[in-house]
């Protein structure tokens, strides 16, 4: 399957609904019965059990346990939420009228390596603004662009106008630290520009049957040139763990572009396209359902490392350096 073709599904990547449902049998309005429904729709859609090596039995025994049909709605969601925390998934998560439940363990435990003071130093008051994008040219004729989300479109007019404002630069860094995703579309949008033809950057596997196991085969991730300005020099992109979903994508459509390097942590991963589904109570519980792969049919969902390794040292941030930021400086000059 072309991406152009399976952009539309991608757009939720990193929304907290998805309009894509999961039709499920009846199950009694309490607490039992929606813990029941709770695990089947899991059980029977979720796309990564075998990958995770993640007994669902073996939880609904061990959850089923602390079930009670006389529990209050906070408790019950305690429980709901800290099942399907074992999944250990940022693209599962469940919404009360009172709460939602998610999973941040994909960064939780790492260094941020990020300050929004330091950006803020190197940006100053003699920066532009393309959309979402911000940029400006340093003092050693490096072009920095800081990405912060993929939440809107791009719009080709601003990527034009940027890419000619940065033609005369020696180098170009592409900094997506703390971008939790967005639209695979703006994601696609930006990542086109740095290629002069079709890429294969990845595959896509849809879930088949009800059977943890029962996937399609894989439909390739094509990514075409864009019709706008391209850059044809090297290209830096700085990553840290909160970089997650439809900006993990992105990384990965990257490192299959021309002259591109990747610099910093590894990403977040985020790689199964999330579906939605109802309880009987109304709560609403959004999965992954479908997996994402590498050009080397390798899965994501824990992350994609980078080319050097790299972090935010506390000397250098005290000085007002980024570490990474001169890193990728110094690697491209």
């Amino acid at each position: 399957m072309k991406m152009k073709n399976i952009v539309f599904f991608f757009l939720s990547l990193c929304c907290f609904f998805c309009s894509s449902c999961v039709d499920e049998e009846q199950y009694a309005d309490n607490p039992n019965g929606n813990f029941e429904a709770l695990w089947k729709i899991m059980d029977e859609h979720y796309c990564f059990f075998g990958y995770k090596g993640i007994d669902w039995n073996e939880v609904h025994e061990r959850y089923a346990k602390q079930m009670d049909n006389n529990m209050t709605e906070t408790q019950m969601f305690e429980v709901f939420a800290n099942m399907l925390s074992e999944l250990k998934d940022g693209h599962v998560n469940m919404y009360a009228s009172f709460d939602v439940a998610r999973n941040w363990s994909w960064h939780e435990n790492y260094p941020s390596n990020y300050s929004d003071s330091l950006i803020n130093r190197y940006f100053g008051t003699d920066y532009k603004i393309a959309g979402s994008l911000r940029y400006r040219v340093f003092d050693d004729n490096i072009g920095y662009v800081r990405c912060p989300t993929f939440e809107s479109a791009m719009g080709a007019g601003n990527l034009d106008d940027m890419f000619i404002s940065l033609a005369m630069c020696n180098g170009l860094i592409i900094d997506v630290r703390d971008n939790s995703g967005g639209m695979i579309s703006s994601a696609e949008q930006l990542a086109a520009r740095f290629t002069n033809k079709p890429l294969l950057v990845g595959y896509m596997r849809h879930k088949t049957g009800k059977g943890h196991e029962d996937f399609s085969g894989y439909d390739e991730q094509i990514l075409k040139p864009g019709k706008g300005v391209r850059w044809q020099k090297n290209v830096v992109v700085i990553t840290n763990r909160s970089v997650y979903s439809a900006a993990n994508e992105f990384v990965k459509y990257m490192r299959c572009c021309p002259n591109v390097k990747v610099v910093g942590d590894r990403t977040g991963g985020g790689a199964g396209m999330p579906f939605s589904s109802e309880l009987p109570n109304g709560w609403s519980v959004r999965f992954s359902a479908c997996p994402i792969y590498d050009k080397d049919k390798q899965l994501t969902e824990f992350g994609i490392e980078p080319d050097y390794k790299a972090d935010l040292h506390d000397l250098d941030f005290l000085g007002g350096r980024d570490t990474m930021i001169e890193f990728a400086r110094r690697l491209l000059r």
